[in-house]
This record gives structure tokens, C-alpha cells and sequence, in this order.
């Protein structure tokens, strides 16, 4: 009998037997340890269901966070409940088992399965808190000053996939080390294609982190006015690699998120009011003493008009005029009320001055003619008198 099993096939008898005593053994062994270590495995199983029972409560405690706060609230409360509400189950059963474990001492085995196990449980669980925890910051942040991730929803969801990759990466470097598995290789390739990935698209990549910089920095959010180079529009959209602006002439302008930053940026819907300048020119004609008096006119009329008088005063001496300064701010920063305030102070200065009578200077030009020797004479030529000759007399 064994020279039959030996001449029809040698591997088949050998790894079957072995197969059926390590099974064997393990059920030997399982049975054993039941009949041993009872009292400990029951210990064990109430503090595996206890220890999931809390977890489970961790979990519902994260849930009814994010339920109780209001839409569009993202502070860190509501942050740690997503957070929480991300625990699976999975995770729960393991931390059960391998606390469990410790206390009923199963055979190797089991203990190597459940030791395997709760360490992969436990790595992209880690990894999908800290996803969480992240994505969480990065929105937070972006809601300071009332932006969030609708204005930069493209920008958003790059960040979500990079934080992702990122995270998850790491956690599959970390399982692969802890079952044995020789990562430095891996590593290595993944260094190599990153350089190589980030040398053929350092643009994309140049205008992407200047889109994180526009969230983390906050030069300027959706729907803002800004003025760069000769271009003030309103910022319609901040997307990965280009920011579009809309200036009241009515056509797109569209730069690089890169190209952008790279400018002096004046972001004129922060400014805390819009101030205005008048300069007034009146006739030389006019006295000293009037002109001393023009700017506590125009203090009058700038504050009956419902502006901030900031300074007025003498200015100059133009060509065909002294000039007058005038600054006033309208306390709306926005562009209509700041229109309609000019529209309205300039008229209360002319009428202001049409009831005093002041004039105000235009253009003028006065040529004075001499003679050849220097001395000054009439533009036009003097008129003779007429001497009257008696047609009768000349006759004779």
C-alpha cells in the first residue's frame, strides 16, 4: 500500500495528510483551550461586546452631532462628529476581538488572525479619521469670513481626492510592513513616478497650489470686486488652474491662478468706504477772501448731501484758474450709492456757487499786439474823425 501510494503520485499524499493534521491539531487545540480557559473566554466575550456596545454609542454620539448642527455650520464640534460617524463596524468587531484576546489567550492561530486583522481595521480606520479630521480643517478654514467650499467647489474636490490618495497610500505602505511585506521597493517607485508626475505637469501643479493658497490665504472670495494690472471685475469663479473675472464692460477675463498671485491684487469690495475728489477751478477774478470762505461752503454742502467731509482747500494756480480741492467719502463702500453721492454733491456745489457768485474758470486767452520798437498798441486800428469837404467848395 504505501509503495502504490508512492508510485502514482508522491505531492498529493504528502500535502494532504499535513493539511489534515494542522486542521486536526488547531481543533485539538480549539477544544482545549474551551475546556481550559472557559471562565476567561466568557470574561473575555462580555468585555468584546461591551467594548463594541461603546464604540457603537461613539459612533450614534457622532451622528447626532452633525444632525444637530445648522446647515452650513462647520466649526469643529460638528467636525469631530463626522469625524465619529465614520467608525465602522468592522473596526468595532476588531477592537472587540483583539481586547478580547488578551484576556482569553487563544490558541497562536486565532491570536496571529485577530492580531492581523484588528491592525488592518485599525491602519484605514486611522486613515479614514484623519481624512476627516483634514478635509474638516481645510473647510473650516475656508469658512472664516463666510467662504466656503461652494466658491471653490472644483478647488474642493481636488483636495478631497489628493487628501485621499495621500491618506489611504500611506495606511497601504503601513499594512503591507506590518504582515511581512518588504515596502522599500514600493516606496521607492512611488518617489520616482511622483518626481516624474510632478515634472510634467509642474503647471497644472504651479496653478492648483495657488488655488490652495487662495483658500488657505484668502485674498479674495467669490463675488468680490478686484482690481489687477487695468482689469476691475467681480471674481465669478476660482477654479483649479484659472480665476474668472467680470468687469462691468461685460466680457470674461480669465488668468491663472499662478499669474494672478504673482500681481499686486486690490480687492476694492474690503475697503470700509469709497472716497472721491473734486477739483475746482474758478476765475482769478475772483477775491481772496471769497476763496478763503470756498471750503467751508463745500463742508456744508458735502454734509447736507449725507458724505464725510474729509479736507478742502486752496490747491494751486493753474493757466486760466485757482484751483480747489475737495476729498469726501461716501460711507457705502459699493459702487451705485458712491455714483449717485457724486452725482448729488456736484450739483449741490454748482448751485452753491451760482447763489454766491462765483464763477468758475474756463479756458481763456487774452493777445496783447506791440510795435516794432517794443511799446504796446491797439489790436484794432483808431478811429479818425471825419472831416466833412463841401463837393462846391472843391469845385471852385
Amino acid at each position: 500500500m504505501p509503495a502504490t501510494i508512492t508510485n502514482n503520485s508522491s505531492t498529493p499524499t504528502l500535502r494532504m495528510p499535513q493539511i489534515d493534521v494542522d486542521l486536526s491539531q488547531l481543533l485539538a487545540d480549539s477544544l482545549y483551550w474551551l475546556q481550559t480557559h472557559w471562565v476567561r473566554i466568557i470574561i473575555a466575550l462580555v468585555v468584546a461586546v461591551t467594548i463594541m456596545l461603546i464604540l457603537r454609542g461613539v459612533r450614534g454620539l457622532g451622528v447626532r452631532l452633525c444632525n444637530r448642527s445648522r446647515p452650513g455650520d462647520n466649526g469643529w464640534w460638528r467636525i469631530a462628529g463626522r469625524t465619529l460617524s465614520r467608525t465602522g463596524r468592522f473596526f468595532n468587531i476588531m477592537v472587540g476581538l483583539q481586547l478580547a484576546s488578551g484576556i482569553a489567550d487563544p490558541p497562536d492561530v486565532v491570536g496571529f488572525a485577530i492580531k492581523t486583522l484588528f491592525t488592518v481595521a485599525a491602519v484605514f480606520q486611522g486613515a479614514i479619521w484623519a481624512r476627516e479630521l483634514i478635509l474638516g480643517a481645510i473647510e473650516q478654514h475656508g469658512h472664516r469670513d463666510g467662504q466656503g467650499p461652494d466658491s471653490l467647489a472644483s478647488a474642493f474636490s481636488i483636495i478631497r481626492l489628493l487628501v485621499t490618495f495621500a491618506v489611504f497610500a500611506i495606511a497601504l505602505v503601513v499594512v503591507l510592513d506590518n504582515v511581512g511585506v518588504n515596502v522599500t521597493g514600493l516606496i521607492a517607485g512611488l518617489g520616482v513616478g511622483g518626481i516624474a508626475i510632478g515634472l510634467a505637469a509642474q503647471g497644472i501643479f504651479a496653478d492648483l497650489f495657488a488655488a490652495l493658497a487662495i483658500i488657505f490665504d484668502r485674498p479674495f472670495r467669490v463675488g468680490d470686486v478686484i482690481s489687477f494690472d487695468q482689469t476691475t471685475g467681480t471674481v465669478e469663479e476660482i477654479g483649479l488652474k484659472s480665476t474668472r473675472v467680470r468687469p462691468p464692460t461685460g466680457e470674461e477675463h480669465i488668468i491663472a491662478n499662478k499669474q494672478l498671485l504673482e500681481k499686486e491684487i486690490r480687492n476694492i469690495t474690503r475697503r470700509e468706504h469709497r472716497r472721491h475728489k473734486f477739483v475746482l477751478g474758478v476765475i482769478y477774478q475772483t477775491s481772496p477772501d471769497v476763496i478763503a470762505r470756498i471750503p467751508s461752503m463745500l463742508r456744508e454742502e458735502v454734509e447736507a448731501c449725507g458724505q464725510v467731509f474729509v479736507q478742502s482747500g486752496f490747491a494751486g494756480f493753474n493757466a486760466s484758474s485757482l484751483d480747489v480741492e475737495l476729498e469726501y467719502d461716501t460711507p457705502d463702500p459699493a459702487f451705485a450709492p458712491w455714483y449717485e453721492a457724486r452725482h448729488k454733491v456736484g450739483l449741490a456745489i454748482l448751485r452753491r456757487f451760482a447763489s454766491e457768485g462765483i464763477e468758475f474758470a474756463y479756458p481763456t486767452q487774452t493777445t496783447f499786439t506791440s510795435a516794432p520798437d517794443g511799446t504796446m498798441i491797439m489790436p484794432y486800428a483808431e478811429v479818425q474823425a471825419v472831416k466833412r469837404i463841401d463837393l462846391k467848395d472843391s469845385e471852385t
